[in-house]
C-alpha cells in the first residue's frame, strides 16, 4: 500500500516525529500535506520545503491531491482527539489511516532497525546513534524526537544504507509497531500513567516491546531494569550502564571542560573516547550508542571520531550562552529521572556555582502522579521557580498545580511561583551563575529572549 501511494496527508504535521515522516516522503517526490493547530518552526520550515499545511480543523481545506483514498496515505498522533473533522473525514471516506508508528514500523520490516526506547535518554542515545553510522561507512537513515545540531533537522535520508534509527516511544504503545533490529532500553521509570494506568502495565508494555525484536537481533538494555525481558530465541543480550554491565565506561576523565574515557565492550575495547558534549549524562548515553554502533559494524576509528563530533540536540543540554559570567541552557527534561539527571550533570559541571532552573511541569496527569518525585528532583537546585502546568491535550484537573511541586520540596530550597508571561523580568533580577529552563511546554518559546537578557548580565 505504502509503496503505491502519491500523496500523504498527516493530521498534526508539526509534531517533532511526524515531521521527520513528512520531510522522508517530501525527499521522495509525493505530495505531502497536513494540518497542525498552531504554526511553528517546524511547520514553516516544512512549508519551505514543499509540504502544503494550514491551521484550522476544515475539511475544506484539505488540497484536492489528497482527497482521493486511492491514492493517499493519512497519518496521524494519537494527540489529535477522534472528534477532529478531518479525521473523521478521512475515516469515513475509507482512506487508509495509520499512525506514526505504524510507518515507523514498516521501516523496521524493510531495513535493519536500530532503535532506541526508555522513559529517557532516547533522542538524545538515537541522534548520538544516527549521527555515528551516518558519518562512517555504514551510513543510516533515521527519524529522531529532536533536532540535531550537526544537521539541523530531525531526519536523515540514506537510500543505499540497510540501516535505520528510530526513537522508539512508548506513549500510547507506540513502539509496539516496531520490529528492531537491535534496541537499546535506557530506562523503565514509570510515565505516561493517563495511559497505562499502572507500573506494572507501563512495564508489561517494555516487555511485549522485547518480544518483536527480530530473530538473531539484538538487545541492549540498562542494568537494573525492574523489567524483565522475552525475547525469541537467537537474540542476543547485553546490558550496559556507566560503570557496570557488558558494555561500560572506565578511566573516566573529567576536567577543563572536557570529558574522556575508555569503553568495555564486549565487541571490542575502544580507548579515549571524547564526548562531543561534554556533559556526564552523556556518558551513559554514549555507551549506549556506541553498542549499536559496533553491533551494525562501524570500526574503532569511526566510532571515536563520530562521539568527538556529536555536538548535540536542541533542547538536550542546549547552552545558548556560555561565557566566563554566566550559562544558560535549556532542556527537554519533563521527568523527574530526566530532571534529576540534568540537574546532577550541570552541578558536576559547574561545581560550587550558584544553578538556579525556571521549570514548567507538562500535564496535569504526570504532575499528579509525580509532584513529590519532581519536587526532590528540583530540590537539588540552589533556587526552584516554577510556572503554570503546560496541559498539552489534557483538561486541567481540580486542585493540581504547580503548588502542588512548591509545597513539597526539601526544606531550605528557594522556591516560587510565576506567570510564565513574567519569565523575561525574573530572568532580569535573578541571582545565578547558572540558569536552566526545563519542561517539554512552550516555556522553549522565549529562550532566545532569554539568552539576550543573560548576555548582558
Amino acid at each position: 500500500m505504502i509503496k503505491k501511494i502519491s500523496s500523504v496527508y498527516f493530521v498534526g504535521i508539526g509534531g517533532i516525529g511526524m515531521s521527520a515522516i513528512a520531510r522522508y516522503y517530501l525527499q521522495r517526490g509525493l505530495v505531502v500535506a497536513g494540518y497542525d493547530r498552531t504554526p511553528s518552526a517546524l511547520t514553516r520550515d516544512l512549508e519551505r520545503e514543499g509540504a502544503l499545511v494550514h491551521y484550522e480543523d476544515s475539511v475544506a481545506a484539505i488540497p484536492e491531491p489528497c482527497r482521493d483514498p486511492q491514492t493517499t496515505l493519512v497519518i496521524y498522533t494519537p494527540a489529535i482527539p477522534e472528534s477532529h473533522s478531518e479525521l473523521q473525514f478521512f475515516r469515513a471516506g475509507g482512506f487508509d489511516i495509520q499512525k506514526r508508528a505504524q510507518v515507523l514500523g514498516t521501516l523496521t520490516h524493510d531495513h535493519k532497525g536500530l532503535c532506541v526506547a526508555g522513559t529517557h535518554g532516547k533522542t538524545t542515545t538515537s541522534s548520538m546513534t544516527a549521527h555515528l553510522l551516518h558519518q562512517s561507512s555504514v551510513d543510516c537513515n533515521a527519524f529522531l524526537g529532536g533536532i540535531t545540531k550537526n544537521y539541523g533537522t530531525n531526519y536523515i535520508l540514506a537510500p543505499e544504507s540497510d540501516y535505520v534509527v528510530i526513537e522508539a516511544d512508548e506513549f500510547d504503545r507506540s513502539f509496539h509497531w516496531l520490529a528492531p533490529y537491535a534496541t537499546v532500553i535506557t530506562a523503565t521509570d514509570p510515565d505516561h500513567l493517563d495511559i497505562y494506568g499502572t507500573e506494572e502495565a507501563y512495564l508489561e508494555s517494555f516487555r511485549h516491546y522485547t518480544e518483536l525484536i527480530r530473530p538473531q537481533g539484538f538487545l541492549v538494555m540498562h542494568t537494573g531494569l525492574k523489567m524483565r525481558p522475552n525475547v525469541q530465541p537467537g537474540v542476543t543480550t547485553y546490558t550496559y550502564s556507566r560503570s557496570e554491565g557488558d558494555f561500560h565506561a572506565e578511566n573516566i576523565r573529567i576536567g577543563g571542560g572536557e570529558i574522556t574515557f575508555d569503553l568495555v565492550s564486549p565487541l571490542g575495547p575502544i580507548a579515549d573516547i571524547q564526548l562531543g558534549v561534554p556533559v556526564s549524562v552523556n556518558i551513559e548515553n554514549g555507551i549506549a550508542a556506541m553498542a549499536l554502533a559496533q553491533i551494525a559494524g562501524l570500526s574503532a576509528d569511526e566510532i571515536r571520531r563520530g562521539m568527538a563530533s556529536f555536538h548535540g540536540v536542541e533542547r538536550r543540554f542546549d547552552f545558548r550562552v556560555k561565557n566566563e559570567r554566566k550559562a544558560y541552557l535549556s532542556d527537554y527534561a519533563h521527568h523527574p529521572e530526566e530532571l534529576r539527571k540534568c540537574i546532577e550533570s550541570i552541578r558536576e559541571v559547574y561545581a560550587g556555582k550558584r544553578i538556579v532552573g525556571i521549570f514548567q511541569p507538562h500535564l496535569y496527569t504526570r504532575t499528579r502522579d509525580f509532584y513529590r518525585e519532581f519536587a526532590d528532583a528540583l530540590s537539588l537546585l540552589d533556587e526552584v521557580i516554577l510556572t503554570e502546568i503546560y496541559p498539552a491535550r489534557e483538561a486541567p484537573i481540580p486542585g493540581v498545580t504547580s503548588q502542588l511541586i512548591l509545597n513539597n520540596l526539601r526544606p531550605g530550597v528557594s522556591g516560587r511561583l510565576i506567570r510564565k508571561a513574567d519569565v523575561l523580568d525574573v530572568v532580569r533580577h535573578a541571582d545565578f551563575d547558572v540558569l536552566m529552563t526545563l519542561g517539554a511546554g512552550d516555556l522553549e518559546d522565549y529562550s532566545s529572549e532569554i539568552a539576550k537578557i543573560v548576555e548582558t548580565l
